[in-house]
């Protein structure tokens, strides 16, 4: 059990790599708590998992609504060890120019404001306890940008960044940041990233850039987030990991 006697966060836990890293975690002895705008979706998780897990509805975008949640684990668990920042958006794939301005800003406030909300939320009862572990989800679009998301992966762009930035200052507080940068997933996105051109031809072509050959699972990012996570990476912080079967290469 590696995360034995650990309370972790997981926001966006109701599906896709939230969904698996919160189960992951579980299984490895954590307390866990799915944090998601689906709140029917976040219960049905923690209801698999079991009395270790709590599901509770959360906007990430919201600090009363971080703040909130924050005390529930507190009140559930007694502290808070580890926060994912999983919680995603995307516009459509499309040119820049045809993203509207609502679109733009809902994937940053969902993608970056999100972090700063939480980092307010978690970091005060982290320091309080002597430190943490935060885990941000980037992603290669961020590393290795490709036309049709280009603000979505400006956003990307921004949390690679900003967990090495996070690292250095909070270092201090003992709280490591560390980031994973997936390359795209069989998840509630795929589509969305894809856009029109969503065709199996375009699939075969984007997995043809993926020397290992496939998407990512939510397995996959677990097994990442699962080894930042646990004292086995206690000397590592500011890392961002691609787990992308060598796309970025």
């Amino acid at each position: 059990m590696r995360l034995a006697g650990k309370t972790a966060i997981v926001t966006g836990g109701a599906s896709g790599f939230g969904e698996g890293i919160a189960e992951v975690f579980s299984e490895q002895g954590a307390n866990v708590v799915i944090a998601d705008l689906n709140e029917a979706g976040a219960k049905a998780v923690a209801g698999r998992l079991g009395e270790k897990a709590l599901g509770i509805k959360c906007d990430v975008t919201q600090l009363s609504d971080l703040q909130s949640m924050m005390g529930q684990a507190i009140s559930a668990f007694g502290k808070v060890d580890i926060i994912v920042n999983n919680a995603g958006w995307s516009h459509k794939n499309q040119p820049m120019l045809d993203v509207n301005e609502e679109e733009f800003d809902r994937v940053f406030e969902i993608n970056v404001k999100s972090i700063y909300q939480m980092s307010k939320a978690s970091i005060p009862h982290m320091r309080e306890n002597g430190g943490g572990v935060i885990i941000n989800i980037g992603s290669t679009a961020g590393k290795r940008p490709r036309p049709g998301l280009s603000w979505y992966n400006a956003t990307k762009g921004a949390v690679n960044l900003l967990s090495k930035s996070m690292a250095v200052e909070l270092a201090p507080d003992n709280i490591r940041v560390n980031c994973i940068a997936p390359v795209i997933g069989a998840t509630a996105l795929l589509e969305t990233f894809m856009g029109e051109k969503d065709t199996p031809e375009a699939r075969a072509k984007f997995v043809g850039g993926i020397p290992l050959g496939r998407f990512s699972t939510p397995r996959d990012i677990a097994n990442a987030a699962l080894y930042f996570a646990s004292d086995e990476a206690s000397f590592l912080t500011g890392v961002v990991m691609e787990v992308d079967g060598g796309r970025c290469i």
